[in-house]
């Protein structure tokens, strides 16, 4: 029986071409809305150090770099390397400043303490098989007064439309992903994924225990997903 990790690794090794498109068809193109609220809120600087981890292919990382300028740097972190072709095949097109991916596991940052402004990581902590531990290794490398920051899948609370949610994860999500990318048991994976992760209150605890402070938290889609963000102490 594969591992947690392994099955992760198989799921988004096999699904990174259609990675983005299904994105945006199962999401109804929200998730790049949450983003860029989140990214309000953030107020990333020019000049400022990011870090993506669990970039995927990269659509984060980009936006980061619009941010913080030819003068800043942003590095994209993923331990599927097909993911980071992607990623890579966009940057050799855009030819973005100040970024470079990294191949690398989200649980042992290769990276300096006080390395970085912002870690954040967007729809990728449910995928790793200790939650905590990320955290804990992404607050690890913010510098003091830095801030991680994460968007992910979470539980609506609002009768009918908590129910509706399952039922569209359950039996719809992995149909789109047979029809549209050949791919139903990946995306069954997902919305298992999805149903087995921490509620807000619970990841607001893990962010605490990881040792962030100030923690926020705003939903998005009656519940559907959630912002976390958390400050290092000075």
């Amino acid at each position: 029986m594969l591992s947690k990790e392994e099955r992760v690794h198989s799921v988004f090794e096999k699904i990174s071409d259609q990675y983005d498109y299904m994105n945006d068809l199962i999401s109804f193109k929200q998730h790049s809305k949450w983003r860029k609220d989140t990214m309000k809120r953030m107020k990333v600087q020019p000049g400022n150090q990011c870090l993506d981890v669990c970039c995927g292919t990269g659509e984060w990382t980009f936006a980061l770099a619009e941010k913080v300028g030819t003068q800043g740097k942003v590095i994209g972190l993923d331990f599927s390397q097909n993911m980071l072709n992607v990623g890579i095949e966009k940057l050799r097109k855009r030819r973005t400043p100040g970024v470079s991916f990294i191949h690398g596991n989200a649980m042992e940052l290769p990276f300096e303490d006080n390395s970085f402004d912002f870690v954040t990581i967007g729809f990728g902590l449910r995928n790793v098989p200790d939650y905590l531990q990320t955290l804990k290794e992404m607050a690890r490398v913010v510098k003091p007064g830095g801030r991680v920051v994460c968007l992910e899948t979470s539980h609506p609370t609002v009768p009918v439309f908590k129910q509706l949610f399952k039922f569209y994860f359950t039996y719809i999500m992995p149909v789109f992903g047979k029809l549209f990318a050949k791919s139903y048991r990946e995306y069954a994976w997902l919305q298992e994924s999805t149903e087995a992760f921490l509620t807000k209150e619970e990841l607001k605890d893990l962010f605490k225990q990881a040792g962030l402070s100030k923690v926020e938290v705003k939903s998005y889609a009656l519940g559907a997903a959630a912002m976390h963000t958390g400050k290092k102490q000075q």
